[in-house]
């Protein structure tokens, strides 16, 4: 751990050049007294590192000094393959080696390489979640981590969306990060499926090991298995009107699906800008609440269950703000 520690201090004066032991302190997550010590093992093995006094002070490399030896270890591989932002794989609680992989790649690259590296990173950030979504960070997503790595059961109690509490043993393949939102695609019972990792309640890893299924593709699974959840997930329709603000708020409102739909079905708009549409849906309930959000910009026309249901609810808004405590105040 130690030398795996002076590697990275050694790869750090290297690309980043003048750096104070506070600095070098939070990078490694060591103390400032460790950092004193071990630059003065790394001066005792012949590295030429010097300090500079005074407040612009720090360690550097005598000029010209490189290295070569920047070995990733298998954590720091993966960690760097892994196609994740920082703060994900701060959940799985691959912070540390994805940074310590981050600075032994940038260790390896010639100088000119280096600086492009560095400007992307600049320039350039993934900020994942959607907008007014709170990011989940799901209690037992470090375990399931160290599963999906180990191949190892787990037992977990998980809560379905609207059921009660089920007890599964899962064999977990891999692990999805969703818009903000943790998937573990798991096998069960000799089935594939995908659970929300904030719905674990509780797990518990269990000695046994798994084998798995050698052309088990996780993207390609997933893919199949989101396509498939849109289907079931609409398996109706609605036949609607909208305005002008209603069509640019679709996607914001309803989601991408909702939107390629509209821009397939949508026809012509009349003289006020207004166009028919056929959009996906759930259940007649729950796109009365979906429906409701666009006000006056939005018309149900078929089915009727559903134009039914919207009349009858926005009698009752009427008849709620008419009777409440508003109307009471003005009758005093």
């Amino acid at each position: 751990m130690r030398a795996s520690r002076l590697l990275s201090l050694l790869l750090l004066l290297q690309t980043r050049g003048r750096m104070t032991a506070p600095e070098l302190a939070q990078e490694l997550e060591v103390s400032v007294r460790t950092v004193y010590r071990d630059v003065e093992s790394l001066s005792a093995a012949g590295v030429p590192v010097y300090a500079d006094r005074g407040p612009a002070g720090g360690y550097q490399l005598l000029g010209g000094f490189r290295t070569k030896l920047t070995g990733l270890t298998g954590d720091e591989a993966e960690s760097l393959f892994a196609g994740i932002p920082d703060d994900a794989a701060a959940e799985l609680g691959l912070g540390s080696v994805l940074a310590a992989a981050q600075v032994k790649l940038l260790a390896a690259l010639p100088p000119e390489l280096r600086s492009r590296a560095g400007r992307i990173r600049e320039r350039f950030h993934l900020d994942a979640p959607n907008w007014f979504r709170e990011v989940e960070r799901p209690e037992h997503l470090a375990a399931l981590a160290e599963a999906v790595w180990n191949q190892q059961l787990v037992e977990v109690r998980y809560e379905p969306w609207g059921r009660d509490e089920v007890t599964r043993v899962l064999e977990p393949y891999g692990l999805v990060f969703k818009t903000g939102v943790w998937y573990v695609a798991a096998r069960a019972d000799g089935n594939f499926r995908s659970y929300r990792v904030g719905r674990i309640r509780a797990l518990t890893l269990r000695p046994d090991r798994f084998e798995r299924v050698a052309d088990f593709d996780l993207a390609a699974y997933w893919a199949s298995w989101a396509e498939d959840y849109r289907a079931r997930l609409f398996h109706s329709e609605a036949v609607v009107r909208l305005s002008p603000l209603a069509r640019d708020l679709v996607p914001y409102y309803l989601g991408p699906h909702a939107a390629r739909a509209l821009r397939e079905t949508a026809g012509p708009p009349d003289e006020h800008g207004w166009v028919r549409a056929t959009l996906p849906i759930e259940t007649p309930t729950h796109a009365r609440m979906e429906f409701f959000r666009f006000g006056p910009d939005l018309e149900v026309l078929e089915p009727v269950e559903l134009r039914e249901l919207m009349v009858r609810s926005a009698a009752e808004v009427t008849r709620l703000y008419a009777d409440g405590p508003a109307a009471e105040a003005t009758a005093e």
